[in-house]
Protein backbone atom coordinates (compact mmCIF):
# COMPACT_ATOMS: atom_id res chain seq x y z
CA UNK A 1 0.00 0.00 0.00
CA UNK A 2 1.24 3.25 -0.57
CA UNK A 3 2.52 5.08 2.12
CA UNK A 4 -0.02 8.46 1.25
CA UNK A 5 -2.66 5.78 1.75
CA UNK A 6 -0.98 4.39 5.37
CA UNK A 7 -0.45 7.81 6.39
CA UNK A 8 -4.47 8.73 5.69
CA UNK A 9 -5.91 5.44 7.38
CA UNK A 10 -3.97 6.23 10.13
CA UNK A 11 -5.24 9.94 10.02
CA UNK A 12 -8.80 8.71 10.26
CA UNK A 13 -7.98 6.30 12.99
CA UNK A 14 -6.31 8.64 15.27
CA UNK A 15 -9.20 11.35 14.77
CA UNK A 16 -11.23 8.70 15.87
CA UNK A 17 -9.21 8.40 19.20
CA UNK A 18 -6.92 5.19 18.34
CA UNK A 19 -3.86 6.28 20.48
CA UNK A 20 -1.87 3.16 18.97
CA UNK A 21 -2.43 4.81 15.82
CA UNK A 22 -1.11 7.78 16.57
CA UNK A 23 2.34 6.16 17.62
CA UNK A 24 2.22 4.05 14.30
CA UNK A 25 1.64 7.80 12.54
CA UNK A 26 4.38 9.31 14.53
CA UNK A 27 6.64 6.29 13.55
CA UNK A 28 5.80 6.60 9.81
CA UNK A 29 5.74 10.47 9.29
CA UNK A 30 8.77 11.02 11.49
CA UNK A 31 11.68 11.31 8.81
CA UNK A 32 9.65 13.59 6.57
CA UNK A 33 8.52 15.75 9.35
CA UNK A 34 12.41 15.72 10.75
CA UNK A 35 13.28 16.65 7.22
CA UNK A 36 10.69 19.84 7.16
CA UNK A 37 11.65 21.08 10.50
CA UNK A 38 15.69 20.45 9.49
CA UNK A 39 14.63 22.31 6.46
CA UNK A 40 13.29 25.11 8.61
CA UNK A 41 16.19 25.58 11.08
CA UNK A 42 19.07 25.36 8.47
CA UNK A 43 19.98 28.57 8.27
CA UNK A 44 19.40 29.85 11.75
CA UNK A 45 22.16 30.11 14.18
CA UNK A 46 23.19 27.92 15.74
CA UNK A 47 23.04 29.35 18.84
CA UNK A 48 20.01 30.45 18.84
CA UNK A 49 18.14 27.95 16.37
CA UNK A 50 15.38 25.18 17.65
CA UNK A 51 16.82 22.36 17.03
CA UNK A 52 14.80 20.16 14.52
CA UNK A 53 14.40 17.44 17.27
CA UNK A 54 12.73 19.86 19.19
CA UNK A 55 10.92 21.59 16.36
CA UNK A 56 9.26 18.10 15.44
CA UNK A 57 8.50 17.06 18.33
CA UNK A 58 6.77 20.55 19.37
CA UNK A 59 4.53 20.44 16.22
CA UNK A 60 3.24 17.25 16.63
CA UNK A 61 1.99 18.32 19.91
CA UNK A 62 0.51 21.22 19.06
CA UNK A 63 -1.14 19.25 16.22
CA UNK A 64 -2.73 16.78 18.33
CA UNK A 65 -3.74 18.63 21.49
CA UNK A 66 -6.99 20.07 20.96
CA UNK A 67 -10.02 18.05 19.67
CA UNK A 68 -10.17 19.46 16.56
CA UNK A 69 -7.01 17.19 15.28
CA UNK A 70 -8.97 15.51 12.11
CA UNK A 71 -6.66 15.73 8.93
CA UNK A 72 -8.24 14.56 5.78
CA UNK A 73 -5.34 13.16 4.22
CA UNK A 74 -1.74 13.08 3.56
CA UNK A 75 -1.45 16.44 2.26
CA UNK A 76 -3.71 18.00 5.46
CA UNK A 77 -1.67 17.09 7.37
CA UNK A 78 1.71 18.14 6.34
CA UNK A 79 -0.18 21.45 5.81
CA UNK A 80 -0.71 21.39 9.18
CA UNK A 81 2.52 20.01 10.42
CA UNK A 82 4.78 22.82 8.24
CA UNK A 83 2.64 25.60 9.68
CA UNK A 84 2.73 24.18 13.22
CA UNK A 85 6.29 24.54 12.86
CA UNK A 86 6.20 27.64 11.37
CA UNK A 87 4.04 29.07 14.02
CA UNK A 88 6.21 27.35 16.48
CA UNK A 89 9.12 29.62 15.08
CA UNK A 90 7.37 32.67 15.07
CA UNK A 91 6.69 32.36 18.18
CA UNK A 92 10.30 31.40 19.12
CA UNK A 93 11.21 34.65 16.89
CA UNK A 94 8.76 37.42 18.88
CA UNK A 95 10.26 35.67 22.28
CA UNK A 96 13.80 36.85 20.90
CA UNK A 97 12.67 39.89 19.10
CA UNK A 98 10.97 41.00 22.85
CA UNK A 99 14.54 40.02 24.35
CA UNK A 100 16.30 41.69 21.39
CA UNK A 101 14.07 44.86 21.17
CA UNK A 102 14.84 46.41 17.74
CA UNK A 103 18.06 46.37 15.48
CA UNK A 104 18.94 47.07 11.98
CA UNK A 105 16.64 44.48 10.24
CA UNK A 106 16.84 43.98 6.32
CA UNK A 107 13.80 42.21 4.50
CA UNK A 108 15.18 40.21 1.73
CA UNK A 109 12.57 38.78 -1.29
CA UNK A 110 11.93 35.08 -1.40
CA UNK A 111 13.96 32.89 -3.05
CA UNK A 112 13.87 32.18 -6.72
CA UNK A 113 15.33 28.46 -6.59
CA UNK A 114 16.41 27.16 -2.68
CA UNK A 115 13.37 28.16 -0.38
CA UNK A 116 15.43 29.09 2.77
CA UNK A 117 14.11 30.90 6.18
CA UNK A 118 16.52 33.69 6.64
CA UNK A 119 17.46 33.91 10.61
CA UNK A 120 16.44 37.40 11.04
CA UNK A 121 13.82 37.81 13.43
CA UNK A 122 12.34 40.53 12.18
CA UNK A 123 12.37 38.65 8.94
CA UNK A 124 10.56 35.32 10.32
CA UNK A 125 7.47 38.07 11.69
CA UNK A 126 6.91 39.60 8.55
CA UNK A 127 6.68 36.76 5.98
CA UNK A 128 4.37 35.29 8.87
CA UNK A 129 2.48 38.14 9.06
CA UNK A 130 2.65 38.81 4.67
CA UNK A 131 1.49 34.67 4.56
CA UNK A 132 -1.26 35.23 6.73
CA UNK A 133 -2.67 38.13 4.70
CA UNK A 134 -2.01 35.69 1.21
CA UNK A 135 -4.04 33.38 3.35
CA UNK A 136 -6.87 34.98 3.69
CA UNK A 137 -7.17 36.12 0.03
CA UNK A 138 -5.58 33.36 -1.93
CA UNK A 139 -5.76 29.90 0.52
CA UNK A 140 -4.06 27.89 -2.51
CA UNK A 141 -1.25 30.24 -2.98
CA UNK A 142 -0.57 30.05 0.83
CA UNK A 143 -0.09 26.47 0.61
CA UNK A 144 2.48 26.63 -1.89
CA UNK A 145 4.46 29.02 -0.45
CA UNK A 146 4.07 26.98 3.45
CA UNK A 147 5.41 23.80 0.93
CA UNK A 148 8.26 25.35 -0.57
CA UNK A 149 9.20 28.01 1.55
CA UNK A 150 8.83 26.47 4.74
CA UNK A 151 8.53 22.98 4.17
CA UNK A 152 11.51 22.64 1.23
CA UNK A 153 9.19 21.02 -1.68
CA UNK A 154 10.06 20.98 -4.56
CA UNK A 155 7.94 22.58 -7.32
CA UNK A 156 7.12 18.85 -9.05
CA UNK A 157 6.70 17.66 -4.76
CA UNK A 158 4.53 20.44 -4.32
CA UNK A 159 2.33 19.29 -7.78
CA UNK A 160 2.66 15.77 -6.34
CA UNK A 161 0.90 16.75 -3.11
CA UNK A 162 -1.92 18.98 -4.46
CA UNK A 163 -2.65 17.02 -7.71
CA UNK A 164 -1.53 20.04 -9.92
CA UNK A 165 0.63 20.38 -12.88
CA UNK A 166 4.36 21.46 -12.26
CA UNK A 167 3.69 24.37 -14.47
CA UNK A 168 0.46 25.47 -12.13
CA UNK A 169 2.67 25.15 -8.77
CA UNK A 170 5.56 27.22 -10.80
CA UNK A 171 2.94 29.67 -11.88
CA UNK A 172 1.69 30.02 -8.50
CA UNK A 173 4.73 30.29 -6.78
CA UNK A 174 6.19 33.18 -8.90
CA UNK A 175 2.79 35.00 -8.43
CA UNK A 176 3.07 34.44 -4.63
CA UNK A 177 6.41 35.41 -4.49
CA UNK A 178 5.94 38.57 -6.62
CA UNK A 179 3.13 38.69 -3.88
CA UNK A 180 4.97 38.25 -0.61
CA UNK A 181 7.76 40.43 -2.17
CA UNK A 182 5.32 43.52 -2.64
CA UNK A 183 3.87 42.98 1.09
CA UNK A 184 6.97 42.62 2.61
CA UNK A 185 8.23 45.66 0.68
CA UNK A 186 5.74 47.50 2.39
CA UNK A 187 6.33 46.53 5.98
CA UNK A 188 10.07 47.93 5.12
CA UNK A 189 10.49 51.82 6.78
CA UNK A 190 10.64 54.36 4.59
CA UNK A 191 14.26 55.40 4.80
CA UNK A 192 14.68 59.13 6.58
CA UNK A 193 14.23 62.29 4.58
CA UNK A 194 17.08 64.63 3.81
CA UNK A 195 16.73 68.29 5.54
Amino acid sequence: METTSVVTQLLHRVSDGDTEARGALLALVYDELRRIAGHQVAFENKRQALQPTELVHEAYLRLFESSNNAFENHRHFFTAAASAMRRIRVDDARKRNRQKRGGDHKLSELPEDIPVFDQDVAEVLSVHEALEQLEATAPRLAEIVMLRYFAGYTIGECATILGVSGRTVDNDWRFARAWLHEALSKSRPNPPRRQ
